[in-house]
């Protein structure tokens, strides 16, 4: 590893290796998802049998609108949040850090129903609770995502410069902070949309009806369409994520332009 390093081949063959396990069964499955007849008989049958589903529509929708209201509920409290820790509770920090893996040890049953419980009870009886689930099931990897890119920043020093030209918190939050990190939070936000279009188990335990539930009970009806419905959820989370990361890096570039 050490001689590795050294010739610069670490990273390329890891890049490789990830490249490979990736891209090798999703291929694998695109191409069975074309299958129609047998091993050399390929059409958009699969497709067209996804398409012609009645709930196929209505059940996306609601995944995206819950993953919106996930990513919405992660930007409005854990970026101030993370910000406060490290501006006015640095000791609080390493309990922080403690409680955001509870999400990881305790078992979904436990959390579904103890969450839930702690919840007001309007929104017990709406799907939209389902949005504050995602948030807890994130807040791993978010929390960590935007720790990271406050350490890497003079937080204090551009807080107070922001606080003495006569910025509010939320000024300071919204139009200093965040755009600093802009990274991390996008970041965080990548993986809280990941999470909540694909997650099944806490929706399922909770009753409610989602893109990933439907697709376990359509699924049934059609090997291949089955197959075929993971390659699109897949695909379509990757392009929205390479979508959003697209736009984000030409508004940075356009930006940094600017100042120039």
């Amino acid at each position: 590893m050490a001689n590795m390093r050294k010739r610069g081949l670490l990273v390329p063959i890891t890049l490789t290796a990830c490249i490979i396990f990736i891209t090798l069964p999703f291929g694998s499955a695109t191409e069975f998802s074309f299958r129609d007849g047998g091993k050399t008989k390929h059409s958009l049958a699969a497709y067209r049998w996804i398409l012609a589903q009645e709930d196929f529509l209505h059940y996306l929708g609601v995944s995206f609108r819950l993953a919106l209201g996930a990513v919405l509920i992660t930007l409005v409290i854990m970026v101030p949040t993370v910000a406060w820790l490290h501006l006015k509770a640095q000791r609080f920090r390493p309990l922080m850090e403690f409680l955001t893996l509870l999400p990881l040890v305790v078992p979904v049953v436990a959390l579904a129903i103890g969450a839930q419980s702690a919840l007001p009870e309007a929104l017990q009886s709406s799907e939209y609770e389902l949005s504050f689930m995602y948030v807890v099931l994130a807040m791993p990897y978010t929390y960590r995502a935007l720790d990271i890119g406050m350490s890497a920043i003079p937080l204090k020093t551009i807080t107070e410069a922001a606080r003495g030209l006569g910025a509010s918190w939320i000024k300071a939050i919204t139009f200093v902070i965040a755009p600093v990190i802009r990274n991390a939070v996008v970041g965080s936000l990548f993986l809280t949309l990941a999470l909540s279009l694909g997650e099944f188990t806490l929706t399922s335990l909770l009753h409610w009806d989602t893109f990933p539930t439907w697709v376990t009970s359509v699924s049934q009806q059609n090997i291949i369409g089955a197959i075929a419905l993971s390659v699109f959820s897949l695909a379509a989370a990757f392009f929205l994520l390479f979508a959003i990361g697209l736009v984000t890096m030409r508004s940075k570039s356009d930006a940094t332009e600017g100042q120039k």
